[in-house]
């Protein structure tokens, strides 16, 4: 009995857990750090305010969490690029995760860019550790497909950061796109014309056609 309360009261957490970092990361993504309150995010997640000070503590703490959380989903597409993978497939798949996270999550990587365009002052060490070794280990397996003559020789690292300003430019600058396309909001249809345009520009750039 014990047993399974105490797995009820996880599943409750978690769920609640997530109910606040997804409302959290709209607040922050249209408010700021310093314009949201917790009670504007205990508004947009459903939940009482005083949930949202028992899970995570204080704004501090669950600002830092939003941009773990953030940081952690965009790396996860990050597994398929292996060395004895195929380069043209391994690329183009990270590409198009980056891009249906930009679609789906255009919250999120507005407050990773806030973030940054602020000096990143809370997520600056997670960026010169864990972000920083996994780029480099991926950056190696990108070298040795060239050394192996699987691509075209361009540059490891920065190639992951044509990867990343492509993508995350229809999230962070959605409103300039919009504008030159004359929408109000992007279309599906939309993000699948970038989605093929950003694959192929940067797969040519790679010798991957």
């Amino acid at each position: 009995m014990d047993k399974a309360a105490d797995t009820a009261k996880g599943l409750i957490r978690q769920t609640n857990e997530a109910l606040i970092l997804s409302a959290a990361e709209r607040v922050f993504a249209r408010a700021g750090f310093g314009g949201a309150t917790m009670a504007a995010i205990a508004e947009a997640s459903g939940l009482p305010k005083a949930n949202l000070h028992y899970y995570f503590g204080s704004k501090e703490v669950l600002y830092r969490e939003v941009l773990a959380r953030i940081l952690n989903d965009w790396l996860a597409p990050t597994h398929g690029i292996t060395e004895d993978a195929d380069p043209r497939a391994a690329l183009e798949q990270y590409i198009r995760d980056k891009m249906t996270l930009s679609a789906e999550r255009p919250d999120g990587s507005k407050v990773f860019a806030n973030e940054l365009l602020h000096g990143a002052p809370v997520i600056k060490g997670l960026l010169a550790t864990d972000l920083r070794k996994l780029l480099l280990e991926k950056a190696a397996v990108v070298q040795a497909w060239i050394n192996a003559g699987r691509m075209a020789p361009v540059d490891p690292v920065h190639v992951f950061f044509t990867i990343w300003a492509s993508t995350q430019t229809y999230a962070d600058f959605d409103e300039q796109i919009k504008a030159v396309l004359g929408r109000t909001e992007l279309t599906a249809q939309d993000h699948a014309r970038a989605t093929e345009h950003v694959v192929s520009l940067i797969l040519r750039g790679c010798g991957l056609e």
